[in-house]
């Protein structure tokens, strides 16, 4: 007979297989997507953004309070919960009936709602795997599920480049058939292996409070992202400003109230375990540092690489994904090799190591040139890969290690939260550095690209268009000129000589206008991403000892006696 651990490991695999599958599908298949609903890329930044960042930031608001109500009702039966409801999200994301903005919100809605079925995965899965493997194994069990969830990843690029380029919704189609043998699977295999704690009280204000400030924090950055009146970003809107204000007092009366709850939502007692804390804060800075580069490199491949060495902007979606393989490549390499090493060596020195390669590989991004070598970038990235992985498994085997038993649905459920804050608030750090360094550098030398070009006349328009336009149309594989040019006035636009015309809208004349200011705005973003790769590698190294709860029981039961 299978030993229930394998049982158990194989199907939270399948869970993160999905989970990384289907975010990578979406990634890739934006333009497909937005084609398909019939919505234009300049006006639909905030669709664009939802579509992308809302399962994040649902999951984020989510996860602890899942881990809560996991720890008193069964982390299986919510687990079950999660595939059965990702599922049915899938399938309504097939069906979407609407075309343009009706469906563009319609998407958002039932992202939403798979991010509701993904929290409760993300929630459960470590903590059923803590549960099921033995102390000395789980390094093992957790890595081997992370380089799963790579496969996954990998698996959506390729999928979704085939499918997108068939029909739009069959990219969402190709999730249902996992789901529901997951789903059915999950049923009747998992095993509640910890007794519930059903005496315990529901934090009903603790919930509330903390979903409230989190979503006002979240929300407030995601907007701060997009165009106010006419300063290029929102940080400036009194919207923005309010919601972040608002969301870091709820926080502090979060704080409050959960220090004086019997039953609390948030376990803060956690952090009072030095091993727990000083890995909990490794993840929000590793986070920090790591979640928004893939989006960046993405950025900096679409609009810029690919197009100089001769892909239409239409495949460029794909191809980014493909040539950023090395990345994913690295992480799952190394995953797996860290989390057994982590049972037997302990998480401090492998995951410290780890965060110092991460930080020293986006050190080497900052030396790129805009037309670079792929080899010395897909060993750059590689190297980035390997100290992520390197970090993220011993990291999460001695958070969840150091967690009581009882506990471990709340612990699975901070990591998560802590895991998806992070790289909501890093994409918004990276992509306010791009546009703001491009708002300032990039429309003169646009300008004198345009001069150049015998183009003159089209510098008002241009320098009217904000960088999030032509970042976003280059994003989902649109040429930035051919969108600017499609939005002028009819008189402006038979004005233009066709020859110019045929210059403007190559494949390398928007990448080599762009490119300086763009370029200088990445070596920012990356120092400053390597910076904090570096100060998790601090708060990493602080963790101390390795702790193991049961043993640690163990060890204080003999001394008593």
């Amino acid at each position: 007979m299978v030993q229930y651990k394998w049982v158990a490991l194989s199907n939270t695999s399948l869970g993160v297989f999905m989970g990384f599958m289907n975010a990578n599908i979406v990634l890739i298949s934006l333009p497909a997507i937005f084609r398909g609903i019939n919505v234009n890329p300049f006006n639909s930044f905030q669709y664009l953004l939802w579509i992308l960042f809302g399962y994040s930031i649902v999951s984020a608001i989510l996860v602890v309070n899942v881990g809560r109500l996991s720890d008193i009702f069964g982390r299986v039966r919510m687990y079950n919960l999660g595939f059965l409801i990702f599922t049915v999200a899938s399938v309504l994301l097939y069906l979407t009936p609407g075309q343009g903005s009706i469906a563009a919100l319609q998407l958002v809605i039932y992202r939403i709602i798979q991010g509701i079925g993904g929290s409760f995965l993300m929630a459960n899965s470590a903590a059923i795997l803590s549960e099921a493997f033995p102390p000395k194994e789980r390094g093992f069990a957790l890595g081997l599920n992370g380089v799963i969830g790579i496969f996954g990843g990998v698996a959506g690029i390729i999928i979704g480049g085939i499918l997108a380029s068939i029909y739009w919704r069959d990219v969402f189609l190709v999730s249902v058939p996992i789901g529901i043998l997951g789903t059915l699977w999950s049923m009747k295999s998992l095993r509640q292996l910890s007794k519930p704690n059903r005496n315990q009280r529901l934090d009903i204000p603790g919930n509330i409070i903390f979903a409230v400030a989190l979503i006002l924090l979240l929300v407030g950055i995601t907007y701060g992202i997009l165009p106010y009146g006419s300063q290029v970003t929102g940080w400036g809107n009194p919207y923005v400003i309010s919601s972040i204000l608002a969301g870091l007092v709820m926080l502090g009366a979060f704080v409050y109230v959960e220090s004086r709850s019997k039953d609390p939502m948030f376990r803060i007692e956690l952090f009072k375990i030095r091993a727990f804390s000083a890995s909990a804060f490794a993840i929000l800075l590793a986070q920090l540092a790591f979640g928004g580069l893939q989006l960046m490199l993405v950025l900096l491949l679409q609009a810029i690489w690919l197009p100089l060495h001769g892909y239409s902007y239409a495949i460029t979606p794909f191809w980014a994904g493909i040539y950023l393989l090395p990345l994913l490549a690295g992480f799952g390499i190394m995953g797996s090799i860290a989390g057994k090493l982590s049972d037997r060596y302990g998480a401090r020195v492998l995951s410290t190591l780890g965060l110092i390669i991460m930080g020293t590989g986006m050190l080497f991004l900052t030396q790129l040139s805009y037309n670079f070598d792929y080899l010395q970038f897909a060993l750059t990235i590689f190297f980035i890969g390997v100290g992520n992985g390197l970090f993220v498994s011993p990291n999460m085997a001695s958070l969840m290690n150091a967690s009581p038993p009882q506990h471990r649905g709340s612990a699975s459920g901070i990591r998560a939260m802590l895991t998806n804050t992070g790289s909501t608030l890093s994409i918004g750090i990276f992509f306010t550095i791009v546009i703001e360094v491009l708002y300032l550098a990039g429309p003169s030398s646009i300008s004198s690209s345009l001069s150049a070009a015998g183009a003159s006349q089209l510098i008002p328009y241009f320098s009217k268009i904000p960088p999030t336009a032509s970042i976003f149309a280059a994003f989902l594989g649109y040429n930035p000129v051919s969108a600017i040019l499609s939005q002028l006035p009819a008189s402006v636009a038979s004005s233009i000589p066709s020859s110019v015309v045929s210059t403007i809208t190559s494949n390398t004349w928007f990448p080599q206008a762009i490119a300086p200011a763009f370029m200088g705005a990445l070596r920012t973003a990356f120092l400053i991403g390597a910076i904090l790769a570096y100060v998790a590698a601090v708060s990493s190294a602080l963790r101390g000892r390795t702790i193991i709860y049961e043993e640690r029981v163990i060890e204080s039961s003999t001394n008593q006696k």
